[in-house]
């Protein structure tokens, strides 16, 4: 996969000002994008949530549907980005005993005019929220962490992963 980078932020003008990049002179291609995160807890927080013990109910169902749907409102919530139609977002969410913790994957698709990288993050971000949110009253020390792009395909500048 090709690491093609801009030479300028794509979200300044010429005078500097913020901007929002024009996408209409742009092909319409599929674009996907996939990010992960983690939700870092106590081994104990872990097999509440996994038994689907916890007070405030199931925890990963409700943090999958909280990622969708944040995905959805990337364009209210991040300045500048373009409002899509996306064609799919899909949130895992797992069980990683050796952490322990969860690991939470988005992957977000759309045929159009820009990349849907923010809209996985944001799906990954959201649903990690959720997940602290839920579990919060028994375990105030989890972390998120590792929120990252894994790879993105589609659009001009081709595709991109960190393997």
């Amino acid at each position: 996969m090709s690491d093609s980078r801009e030479t300028r932020l794509t979200h300044l003008d010429a005078t500097g000002a913020a901007s929002m990049v024009d996408v209409g002179d742009k092909d319409e291609t599929r674009r996907i994008a996939t990010a992960e995160g983690l939700v870092m807890m106590a081994a104990e927080t872990l097999s509440l949530i996994s038994s689907g013990s916890a007070k405030k109910g199931d925890v990963v169902a409700v943090a999958r549907i909280a990622g969708i749907m944040a995905a959805k409102r990337t364009h209210e919530l991040i300045p500048l980005c373009h409002p899509l139609l996306l064609d799919k977002i899909g949130v895992e969410i797992e069980a990683e005993p050796a952490l322990p913790g969860l690991r939470v994957t988005a992957t977000a698709r759309v045929s159009g005019r820009t990349g849907v990288e923010m809209e996985a993050l944001t799906a990954v971000s959201v649903a990690c929220l959720t997940i602290y949110d839920m579990a919060k009253a028994v375990d105030r020390s989890m972390t998120i962490t590792g929120i990252r792009l894994l790879e993105k395909s589609g659009g001009r500048s081709g595709d991109w992963s960190v393997r």
